[in-house]
């Protein structure tokens, strides 16, 4: 007789046959008392699974669940709330990270917090990522050290200009973002600047995407030479004899440019190497997307939303990873 035979959950006997497998649970037939039952466990498990997966990733909500399920809304709720999604599954190898953190909650201190993330530019594939009230020097460190742990080669690493990033991953190439470093300067010089030396920065900074280090590093030179003076020139508050720079925004602008010039370029040594951090901006706006159908969400169940959908590195992912992140 074989061990461990299946039993019927309501007369005892083990004269029990398979009889199907409906949305991916295993049904037995008893062939004493002719009843049909499943495996109570492993039901609740896979139905957790469907739940979550058109919850987050078909973006119903628990209202839309309950009616397609045909139950009530307490009994979603309960699913989803004990539903845990397992941890990254890791194929060391070479790459080039993309880096970068999104905020969640208001910008006031206290309230706020972010989630860090380091992707891999060419796959595409979120790789580690940290939750934390701000993103920080030690937040990004510990992102290389659980990359370097996990047997990853880092190659590069493009980010938005936080100081934080150059410091964590010192003495690994970096790359500065050609779109935050033109928001920077938008920042001094405006959309619209009203003075020459403003709407030539301007300029200047928007050929980032299609010129050389040694071109742009020399028009930058000339800038300075042409409009230096005027970049410092000071005014005098007539009432209390204050001295201040009369285009601080402006000369912030083109001082931070001429900063971030050893760090614009480093993608010409290796075309694997990002020039911007897009790839990693966009997937910010669809988790938040997802975040917004879903209101009311407290921060620990926000937290597994975004892990769940850094884990399929898209809010579209395959039927293949979908088997391997839920």
């Amino acid at each position: 007789m074989a061990k461990n035979r299946k039993k019927c959950p309501h007369c005892a006997s083990d004269n029990v046959i398979k009889k199907g497998k409906p949305h991916g649970v295993q049904r037995y037939l008893c062939c004493s008392c002719v009843t049909y039952f499943q495996n109570k466990k492993r039901e609740k498990n896979v139905l957790s699974k469907h739940l979550w997966e058109d919850y987050v990733f078909h973006k119903q909500t628990v209202r839309e669940l309950a009616e397609q399920y045909e139950v009530n809304r307490r009994f979603v709720r309960r699913y989803l709330h004990e539903y845990v999604p397992p941890q990254k599954i890791h194929e060391a190898r070479p790459v080039h990270l993309v880096v970068d953190a999104t905020y969640f909650g208001e910008r006031v201190e206290g309230t706020s917090w972010c989630v860090v993330v380091a992707r891999d530019h060419e796959l595409g594939e979120d790789l580690v990522w940290e939750f934390a009230g701000a993103e920080s020097t030690s937040v990004y460190r510990a992102l290389r050290d659980e990359l370097e742990t996990l047997g990853y080669t880092i190659g590069s690493v493009t980010g938005d200009g936080f100081g934080g990033i150059r410091s964590a991953f010192r003495g690994i190439p970096y790359q500065m973002c050609h779109v935050h470093m033109e928001r920077i300067v938008v920042r001094g010089t405006t959309k619209n600047p009203q003075t020459e030396a403003g709407q030539v920065l301007l300029a200047l900074v928007r050929t980032l995407h299609n010129t050389t280090k040694k071109t742009f590093t020399k028009r930058l030179q000339l800038y300075f030479a042409m409009y230096g003076e005027f970049l410092n020139e000071m005014t005098t508050n007539p009432s209390t004899g204050e001295r201040y720079r009369t285009h601080k925004n402006l000369r912030s602008a083109a001082m931070s440019l001429l900063r971030f010039t050893p760090y614009l370029f480093t993608c010409s040594a290796n075309t694997h190497i990002a020039k911007t951090t897009n790839s990693l901006e966009g997937h910010f706006s669809h988790i938040n997307e997802i975040l917004a159908i879903h209101r009311g969400l407290s921060r620990q169940q926000k937290k597994t939303v975004i892990h769940s959908l850094l884990l399929a590195s898209t809010i579209a992912p395959t039927n293949q990873i979908l088997k391997k992140i839920l």
